[in-house]
């Protein structure tokens, strides 16, 4: 069923569908970092190297979403139901809001729920959390390959 799926995403409606994700989850990623610290003072403050790793991840996280929509929606089409981890690019654009987002307004935002001081400094620009979108992003991958495998189709033979 993987091969089938796999098929599926050359088509030019999927291409198209993963360019244009690929492009909304870069825009994201790139102003969810510009909020958190500009690049030209996350070059002063760290280096041209993390500005390129950033850089890296950003693309390769925005390639990662856009694959498991689409893996989704070939899913949806195979089988007559989408995957139930689609929805993990989206809990990684959440979680980076909230982790490496601007310190203040994120311990303004958990304070509201009664957590104070939760996040203090953000290493690294936020990289380390960035790290953990990704693996979030690597982990709707495999649970969505996972699904196309192992999954059964709505319709039943006789």
């Amino acid at each position: 069923m993987i091969h089938q799926a796999l098929s599926l995403l050359k088509t030019k409606k999927l291409i198209l569908q993963g360019t244009g994700l690929f492009i909304v989850f870069m825009i994201l990623y790139a102003m969810i970092d510009n909020l958190n610290l500009p690049i030209t003072q996350m070059a002063q403050q760290y280096g041209l190297g993390l500005v390129i790793l950033n850089g890296v991840t950003n693309v390769v996280m925005a390639l990662g979403s856009a694959m498991m929509l689409n893996l989704s929606t070939a899913m949806a089409a195979l089988k007559g139901k989408e995957s139930v981890s689609s929805n993990l690019s989206y809990a990684s654009v959440f979680f980076g809001i909230l982790t490496y987002g601007c310190t203040p307004c994120v311990i303004a935002f958990f304070a509201s729920f009664g957590i104070a001081f939760s996040v203090m400094t953000l290493p690294l620009a936020g990289y380390p959390y960035k790290l953990m979108s990704l693996a979030l992003i690597a982990i709707g991958i495999g649970w969505t390959l996972w699904e196309i495998e192992h999954s059964t189709c709505k319709i039943k033979t006789q």
